[in-house]
């Protein structure tokens, strides 16, 4: 079991749903601090003023677009400035959005920004260049694991995210690095990201089909799904992938990704 306590944690994506959430839970967990990185500026600094009645000092917003890596790199400088290291670092920001004058927006901050992050993340906690260690969490989705024709652009994206995850999480990888990447997969989540405002298919004539696709799937709290990541966070191992569902425990699925993985990889070797 990983312990949270004391530890130094970054959240991109974190000023509201899931993210949000997933802040407190950390702060109860023990962290000594947690940095908050959101676009929406309104919502960050609310959330910062939330948790200093509570968690005086040990939560911080900055506004950062993920896509832009000056902004996302300064983040990273000055929490080593100002703690010396990071511990943990949860990948969270993310759209759902396949309209044709949004996917590219999209496609940068799912999976551009997400890699940008884990490798910097990565290089300034592996322990054979001075880190400590420590955990990268990104965020992927039951859109890597199954198919649907409304939102091609997001399930690909959410598809990279495993992938990627899991190959620089490989065991080999974390043995020479002390860094472990842990791929969390959401099912359904009731926050702002499944509404008509922010979730668009990739044609617009779809848009109905789309709502009344996603009213098929259980419908989680986003409470429910942040506690799942907080305990994948503590027991997963590298490479490890969890997937939390319809207000069920967290589970570990590691061993059907592979599995799934092994049937395609019999085709090629």
């Amino acid at each position: 079991m990983y312990n949270l306590n004391d530890k130094i944690v970054l959240v991109t994506g974190g000023a509201t749903g899931i993210g949000a959430i997933a802040v407190k839970l950390f702060l109860e967990e023990g962290a000594k601090h947690v940095t908050i990185t959101d676009v929406d500026v309104n919502a960050g600094k609310q959330l910062e003023k939330e948790l200093e009645t509570k968690f005086k000092g040990r939560a911080k917003f900055v506004k950062c677009d993920v896509r832009n890596d000056e902004e996302l790199f300064d983040i990273y400088k000055t929490i080593i400035d100002d703690h010396g290291f990071i511990d943990v670092v949860l990948n969270n920001a993310g759209i759902m959005n396949d309209s044709p004058n949004v996917y590219r927006t999209a496609l940068n901050v799912n999976i551009n920004a997400l890699i940008t992050s884990t490798l910097r993340a990565r290089d300034l906690m592996r322990t054979d260049r001075s880190g400590r260690g420590g955990i990268i969490i990104n965020i992927s989705s039951i859109a890597a694991l199954m198919q649907n024709r409304y939102l091609p652009v997001y399930f690909a994206a959410k598809s990279a995210v495993l992938q990627f995850s899991i190959c620089i999480g490989a065991q080999e990888n974390y043995e020479k690095t002390g860094v472990k990447v842990i791929t969390m997969c959401y099912g359904a989540t009731d926050t702002s990201l499944l509404s008509k405002e922010k979730m668009k298919p990739f044609d617009e004539e779809m848009t109905d089909e789309l709502y009344d696709c996603i009213k098929q799937f259980p419908l989680q709290s986003a409470n429910f799904a942040a506690t799942g990541l907080i305990d994948a966070c503590k027991r997963g191992d590298s490479g490890s992938v969890w997937l939390v569902n319809d207000n069920k425990p967290v589970e570990d699925i590691t061993p059907v990704v592979k599995k799934a993985y092994g049937l395609l990889t019999s085709l090629v070797v």
